[in-house]
């Protein structure tokens, strides 16, 4: 399954993604998010499956399901570069500036702003076609919703 997820979201030209892929290909990069300074904390995991519950209309065990099914693809994924461009052939703009969003909750969702974590989601927003400013205003409207 993996891997034919993989293949489909890794060709040089993908169909864009059926709602079910594109949720796992989202939340897979928030995990990716999660453990980009080596520790993969509770209040992470917890922001990511509310997002799943929230952004994609999930109940509690299928958001933490799609969780457990990223952290698999997130583990097998290739560099960053290439799954975030991938994930920007698929994924419209509109929805892009939402997951930049998603992106900041997890980062922030530990109380502490990580360098790793700051750096990876400039890195993931640049890669998404987000600008600089677009990100920082998603960043604000995350710090005062929490």
């Amino acid at each position: 399954m993996i891997s034919d997820f993989l293949k489909r979201l890794l060709q040089p030209e993908p169909a864009p993604l059926d709602t079910m892929d594109a949720q796992l290909a989202l939340t897979a990069l928030l995990v990716r998010l999660a453990r980009a300074d080596g520790y993969y904390a509770a209040a992470e995991i917890i922001r990511i499956e509310k997002i799943a519950q929230t952004r994609f209309g999930l109940s509690h065990d299928d958001a933490a399901d799609l969780r457990t099914r990223a952290e698999g693809i997130e583990a097998e994924a290739p560099d960053t570069v290439r799954f975030t461009r991938a994930i920007k052939d698929a994924v419209p703009y509109e929805d892009r500036v939402g997951v930049v969003e998603a992106l900041w909750q997890v980062a922030l969702s530990d109380g502490e702003r990580d360098q790793h974590e700051d750096a990876l989601v400039r890195l993931v927003s640049s890669l998404l076609g987000i600008s600089d400013r677009d990100s920082a205003t998603a960043r604000q409207r995350v710090k005062v919703s929490m």
